[in-house]
């Protein structure tokens, strides 16, 4: 898959819509940290922009991602969000965005021209934003260390915190299609390696990380869910039990670490 056809495309769709009003636009996620798979990876952006959008840049915007994602050969296609300037310089935790798209919201847009995911705050946009400012790559504007100071830790901490704490519940319970237990094997690991060694990794740096650092019990678990996310097997069978013992232990081992940490 050549993936820089499509970042191009990107690019160009946006200078052509929101002109002066853009500011830059960010790689951030898998394929900007090196670890891209067709099969389970999405493309992830951050566009700032100077200005609010107006009705219409939504919903032009949300055909120029119909689009574009209907050309593109991975799964589960792009994924970005459209920010403010101001809530980079004056950071805000949760951050508000103004437009947000992904593969879960594609039969929305498709299906009402009036549909806006966008207008309030998302806790998860603090850990994309250290992302693209540590580990992504500008594609289009200044790098953001040029905008923006770096964000406290102690937001991203609570960003990743929160992502995978709704998730250890949700696996017990009824799943989303996107929340599988390699997703939140990888994830649980990648939270625990920032908290104990400050490193802000992918999900295949974090499990690689914990298969060598986690207890000897859940190494093949971590391993199994590499091999996944490798795409070397196409779904991991891991015993149901062990999964839920392996959550566990790892929510408590986060926990014990942050009050160790805030101590």
């Amino acid at each position: 898959m050549n993936t820089q056809v499509y970042l191009d495309k990107f690019v160009t769709s946006f200078k052509e819509e929101l002109k002066e009003n853009l500011l830059g636009i960010y790689l951030h996620g898998s394929l900007a940290m090196g670890c891209f798979n067709p099969k389970r990876s999405d493309i992830d952006f951050l566009v700032i922009v100077r200005e609010k959008l107006t009705p219409v840049n939504n919903n032009r915007i949300a055909n120029i991602a119909l689009s574009l994602h209907d050309e593109m050969p991975n799964d589960r296609g792009i994924e970005f969000s459209i920010i403010l300037e101001t809530y980079l310089i004056s950071f805000v935790y949760p951050t508000p965005f103004e437009f947000h798209y992904s593969d879960y919201h594609r039969d929305k847009y498709r299906a009402d021209e009036n549909y806006l995911c966008g207008g309030f705050e998302d806790e998860d946009l603090a850990s994309q934003i250290v992302v693209a400012y540590q580990r992504g790559i500008t594609l289009y504007g200044k790098p953001l260390s040029e905008i923006c100071e770096p964000i406290d830790k102690q937001f991203y901490l609570a960003s990743i915190l929160n992502d995978v704490e709704g998730a250890s519940r949700d696996i017990k319970i009824n799943p989303p299609a996107y929340l599988t237990p390699m997703y939140l094997t990888l994830n649980l690991c990648r939270v625990l390696y920032f908290i104990k060694e400050g490193i802000v990794s992918s999900k295949r740096e974090g499990g690689e990380w914990g298969a060598k650092e986690l207890p000897l019990k859940y190494q093949g678990l971590v391993n199994e869910c590499l091999i996944e996310y490798n795409g070397d097997i196409d779904k991991s069978e891991l015993d149901p039990h062990q999964l839920l013992d392996f959550v566990d232990f790892m929510i408590g081992e986060i926990k014990q670490e942050k009050s160790l940490t805030n101590g």
